[in-house]
């Protein structure tokens, strides 16, 4: 199988030759570019040029093919043209960050010092993110509607305009074409419909949430105009070179769900479903959906909302173990993710414990196919070379 093969036979639930694996294939598989830059010096390959940070707000690299090639990965993102803060990913310039590590970042990246020794990101003069001293991303000030609470009557939900439409068709074109991965494009909403619809004010969104359906139905009812609006749009510039549509929203704590299940079915899934109904009776896309989180309560009304694909897959949250999720719902949900525990093992264990534990979940998630190997979210900063290696060769070399 070749890799955009094996992707669309895992996704589903088809036999594959091999552990299908993606490393960057979305915005949270890849790796922070300080654990790049170090995986890349490990590795021992060339430093023909600096780490390119594609997302700003996160910190991630750009991984390249090398590396990609290396450790067997099957995905390429399809990303926005300003992928965080606004900024287009264009004219790439040098940076260099306080602790002497080099990197190109888009252009329109100027960063002031704060007061606390890190970084400051402003627009129009007004702060909209901070990197703490001693930080390795972003905190987000900005205020999403959620928190702002706009006037129904005259506010709109953004709209895709031309310019990103064509950057679309041309990107997904050239990855279809030139390479022979599976396409991932992340596109959803205007905003994530419940945890990121809050930034800025995600306690004051919550009460909203709470004790205003009224108001709650009307603002989704637009988000998901514009959400429909997009898609139309989205699916004329790229058709079928893409193969996985992501969604993002984070409905689950360390412990619990955010939300009850009765919220959950009378609130966001029907406003969901309007876009997912859509898709699935307009393409050939399958869905992921990216929710951190101990989210098993509402696993079966994800289903039904249209959910295709879960990622991370946060083995280490409560009632998410590897076992349970493939037993209850390994016929009716791809698990995307699931390698290894990204808060312990994965960041503090040795080589040996990280392939341990990836080759016990692989046993788990591989049989009957549904299963994509990836980190469980961004390899951190503080993850070591030689456990990045391990992970994902512990895949390489997995037979069922």
């Amino acid at each position: 199988m070749n890799s955009r093969e094996r992707i669309l036979a895992a996704i589903n639930h088809q036999p594959v030759d091999r552990v299908p694996i993606d490393f960057g294939g979305t915005r949270q598989s890849g790796i922070s570019v300080w654990a790049y830059a170090a995986l890349r010096q490990r590795l021992g390959l060339p430093a023909t040029t600096l780490p390119r940070v594609f997302d700003v707000y996160q910190m991630l690299a750009d991984i390249e093919q090398d590396v990609a090639e290396r450790f067997g990965s099957d995905c390429v993102a399809l990303n926005r043209p300003a992928v965080s803060f606004g900024m287009r990913n264009e004219g790439w310039k040098p940076f260099a960050f306080r602790d002497g590590l080099r990197a190109e970042v888009p252009g329109a990246f100027d960063p002031e010092a704060s007061a606390g020794g890190g970084l400051m990101l402003k627009r129009n003069g007004v702060a909209i993110a901070q990197m703490p001293e001693h930080g390795f991303y972003f905190d987000r000030f900005e205020k999403y509607p959620g928190a702002l609470h706009p006037d129904l009557d005259h506010w709109r939900a953004p709209r895709m305009d031309a310019q990103t439409m064509e950057h679309f068709h041309r990107e997904a074109d050239a990855l279809f074409r030139n390479t022979d991965k599976a396409v991932v494009a992340a596109f959803g909403p205007p905003y994530e419909l419940f945890n990121g619809i809050g930034q800025g004010g995600f306690e004051d969104w919550m009460v909203t949430f709470a004790s205003e359906p009224e108001y709650v139905d009307a603002l989704y009812a637009e988000l998901t105009d514009a959400w429909l609006e997009n898609l139309r749009g989205f699916h004329a510039a790229v058709g079928d070179r893409v193969q996985v549509i992501q969604i993002c929203d984070d409905f689950g704590t360390q412990h619990a769900p955010f939300l009850s299940v009765k919220m959950f079915r009378e609130r966001l899934l029907p406003a969901y479903r309007r876009g997912l109904d859509w898709i699935h009776a307009n393409t050939s896309w399958k869905v992921l959906l990216h929710s951190d989180g101990a989210i098993v309560p509402l696993l079966p009304s994800i289903i039904e909302m249209g959910v295709d694909i879960l990622n991370p897959v946060q083995t280490s949250a409560t009632g998410m173990e590897p076992a349970r999720l493939k037993r209850e719902f390994g016929s009716r949900l791809v698990f995307w993710g699931g390698s290894c525990d990204a808060q312990g093992t994965f960041a503090r264990g040795t080589p040996a414990e990280v392939a341990a534990e990836a080759e016990q979940n692989l046993r788990t998630f591989m049989p009957g196919s549904g299963f994509v190997f990836a980190p469980i979210h961004n390899v951190q900063a503080n993850v070591p070379p030689d456990n990045v290696i391990a992970l994902f060769d512990a895949a390489l070399r997995f037979s069922a």
